[in-house]
């Protein structure tokens, strides 16, 4: 029996739930499931142990699939005689006039499944109130920036990216970047795993950064490709759910703590005179720990559920990672450079090999094969870019010397033969 990243995370959480740490709906909310599935899950474990967890039908084909003849059909239907019709109506005329008996819901997710939505839309009220906190640290993580004035008129404008624990309220890790980017986010999350360890879940907005907001292409469509963003990738192999919030005020905990931080933190800085980014975040890492000794209150359950990283190759996984494919010559470009694969003892040539170029952090790349890092080096220029940077020189003013192109001196044979 395998169980895949997904699987293990809920093991968990049901294991806590087992020890009376957490309660159902709050186990529901960290795996992104409805409480009932939850209920479900619980039952079969207490059942039949890890074997539960898996899904029986991995890999086949439902026996109450519909015909694909049947689909088409409804299809064909829906875009022509009964264009316009809401679902529920449409239903009942496939039943009435074309003597096609479907339920309602297969209607909907076949009409979906092509890209028809119903005409009529209904949203029903939804109840609001007060969440209740998170029952143990380092269960759910609150991650945002805030772009500001920090240091005012004495430095650049910064952003400070940082993020907040739901059950105590204290700031694990936070730092000035220039812009909100996905390296930025990269940093926050190894300052926090490498200070207390890998959080159950991070809640956060619908940016870009941590889900792709377009519809997928068609050719990842054809190839059943989920497009995942960078940093998606990154929580991804570290077993870390995802949880988008759908308004400002859904993650309101670290909202309010920006207003905090801008009115004590931006009043500290100019106290200290800062005026670079390093000065900031030297001063920043004071501001936390006082920060934290004042506001972090006290979680319902005493202890940690932040996971340890045994085993986690930090270089491996805090980096960005691309697809690409060696050449003939064994050369792997990205983003205009040029990278040559050294024959190691497994392999003497890496020529078409789909390979994984790693851009660290530090913007160092490296080319990994099969799991296995590569030796690298810059390749030679090519004949095309070393024409272009003679260009560029000769244009400059060089002497000369550096002509790859002499050329040839009056006195030259050449010269001094002439045609009869």
């Amino acid at each position: 029996m395998t169980l895949n990243k997904k699987e293990q995370s809920r093991l968990l959480v049901l294991n806590r739930i087992e020890a009376g740490q957490i309660t159902a709906w709050q186990a529901a909310d960290v795996m992104g499931i409805t409480l009932r599935h939850t209920r479900r899950l619980l039952a079969a474990y207490r059942e039949q142990g890890a074997g539960a967890l898996p899904h029986g039908n991995r890999g086949r084909k439902p026996k109450h699939a519909l015909n694909e003849a049947l689909k088409h059909r409804v299809l064909a239907l829906a875009e022509s005689s009964y264009a316009g019709f809401n679902n529920q109506h449409f239903t009942e005329l496939l039943e009435e006039c074309e003597e096609i008996r479907l339920s309602r819901s297969s209607v909907r997710r076949i009409l979906l499944g092509a890209g028809i939505k119903s005409p009529r839309k209904r949203r029903p009220p939804k109840h609001r109130s007060r969440r209740e906190r998170y029952p143990q640290e380092g269960m759910l993580l609150q991650i945002d920036a805030s772009a500001h004035a920090w240091l005012q008129e004495r430095g650049p404008e910064l952003t400070m990216v940082g993020a907040i624990d739901d059950a105590t309220g204290k700031v694990p890790y936070a730092l000035f970047v220039k812009v909100e980017d996905s390296r930025s986010y990269f940093q926050l999350l190894q300052g926090i795993v490498d200070r207390y360890g890998i959080p159950m879940a991070l809640y956060h907005d619908g940016h870009s950064i941590f889900q792709v907001n377009q519809e997928p292409s068609l050719d990842e469509q054809l190839a059943g490709k989920n497009p995942i963003t960078q940093f998606g990738r990154l929580m991804a192999e570290l077993g870390i759910t995802s949880i988008s919030a759908r308004s400002p005020q859904a993650k309101g905990r670290i909202e309010r703590l920006w207003g905090t931080f801008q009115d004590r933190l931006v009043n500290e800085l100019r106290l200290a005179g800062a005026s670079t980014p390093e000065e900031a975040n030297r001063l920043l890492r004071d501001f936390l720990v006082r920060y934290n000794s004042k506001f972090t209150v006290p979680a319902k359950q005493p202890g940690s559920a932040y996971r340890k990283p045994e085993g986690l190759d930090a270089d491996s996984a805090f980096c960005f990672k691309y697809d690409r494919v060696a050449g003939a010559d064994n050369v792997v470009r990205w983003a205009g450079q040029r990278i040559q694969i050294l024959p190691s003892g497994e392999r003497a040539s890496y020529a078409r090999c789909k390979v994984e170029v790693h851009e660290q952090l530090n913007s160092d790349l490296r080319v990994y094969y099969q799991g296995r890092c590569l030796n690298t080096r810059e390749a030679s220029a090519e004949a095309s870019k070393l024409r272009e940077s003679v260009k560029a020189v000769r244009q400059n003013g060089t002497p000369d010397a550096i002509n790859l192109r002499p050329s040839p001196a009056k006195d030259h044979p050449w010269r001094a033969w002439v045609y009869r």
